[in-house]
């Protein structure tokens, strides 16, 4: 009988050491790490900035892809395409997982050319009304909140296109309770755009008081409350100092006076003509004067600036960035020479 009981158990520790070895495929675990990891990479020649990244591993069922410009992307073929907003050698890293999260990573490097083309474009050489079919107005008084002594009207007292320009001009007057009268253009619901180059060459009023402005705002607004929705603003100008503009941010935390801002000497800038810019990504939010940038801003994916974006070109009077008035102000005009989107 002792002999009986001890050939049984023998048998069952030979049966459940099987059973191991049949579930860990012999090699005593059930947790295979990836292996023999590849990345391969072909560029585009047409400069559009798309890349066709391959990756691939033993034992992996997902790759985790670092494209070398804080975007990043979990793939689980590994083939995917990917497209570079801007010019420049990126290193990617791509790392494979397996089931159980072990993992295996592959670095190389890749050199990008892109080449901007105008995608959206208002040249101003149709003299009379702005052009409808990009534009429209905000009207009233008050600036929305800034305080502003105009009220905004769709005049062609107030806006106009003449000789290869538009003209948003501001005026001295008595308009339905305000003292004075200008425009607000918006391309709301007309042109709206996520990411790119946005160039446009102006000529800035000079008179005290005068705020002019060119900005973008988030096209969801309406129902994402301001400053939720968030704007840029390529261009402002204090009322008070004509040598200087401003290049602003503003989204939770960083609304009214509290905007993330920087600014730059322009001393002609209400004689010459300027190209005021912004080149905006997934990563960096850039504002310049005449291709220099003297504000640059790092994007990401908890900001609000990874939607659309629509355009809005305006002079106000007085309010918290105008101040205060020239008792001899008559009147003030911002040109525009051109708006270029660039994409």
């Amino acid at each position: 009988m002792k002999y009986l009981r001890i050939s049984v158990l023998i048998l069952v520790v030979s049966v459940c050491t099987a059973c191991s070895k049949k579930s860990d495929g012999g090699n005593g675990s059930t947790d295979i790490a990836p292996t023999n990891i590849t990345l391969t990479a072909d560029v585009s020649t047409d400069n559009s900035g798309n890349v066709n990244f391959t990756a691939g591993a033993s034992n992996a069922v997902s790759f985790d892809y670092d494209f070398g410009n804080g975007i990043y992307q979990t793939v689980p073929s590994g083939v995917v395409t990917y497209k570079y907003p801007a010019s420049g050698t990126y290193t990617v890293n791509v790392t494979a997982k397996s089931a159980s999260g072990k993992t295996i990573s592959k670095s190389i490097s890749v050199t990008v050319t892109v080449t901007l083309a105008i995608a959206w474009s208002d040249e101003f050489n149709v003299d009379g009304a702005p052009d409808a079919s990009k534009w429209g107005y905000d009207l009233g008084a008050g600036g929305w909140g800034n305080n502003e002594l105009e009220y905004y009207t769709s005049r062609t007292d107030n806006a106009i296109v003449s000789n290869g320009t538009l003209k948003i001009i501001a005026k001295k007057e008595n308009y339905n309770g305000s003292a004075y009268t200008s425009a607000r253009l918006t391309s709301y619901n007309k042109f709206s755009f996520k990411y790119g180059k946005l160039l446009i060459r102006a000529k800035l009023p000079a008179g005290a008081g005068t705020w002019p402005a060119i900005w973008t705002l988030g096209t969801d607004f309406a129902t994402n409350t301001w400053p939720a929705c968030g704007e840029m603003d390529i261009m402002e100008q204090t009322g008070a100092d004509k040598s200087r503009v401003l290049g602003t941010i503003h989204y939770p935390g960083h609304s009214g006076g509290n905007g993330d801002t920087g600014n730059t000497a322009v001393s002609n800038a209400t004689t010459d003509f300027h190209i005021y810019g912004l080149e905006w990504d997934a990563t960096t939010i850039k504002i310049s004067v005449d291709g220099v940038v003297y504000r640059n801003i790092a994007n990401n994916s908890s900001m609000p600036f990874n939607h659309n974006f629509f355009i809005i070109l305006n002079v106000a009077m007085g309010g918290n960035l105008g101040g205060t008035v020239d008792p001899n102000f008559t009147s003030g005009t911002m040109e525009i020479d051109y708006i270029r989107y660039y994409q």
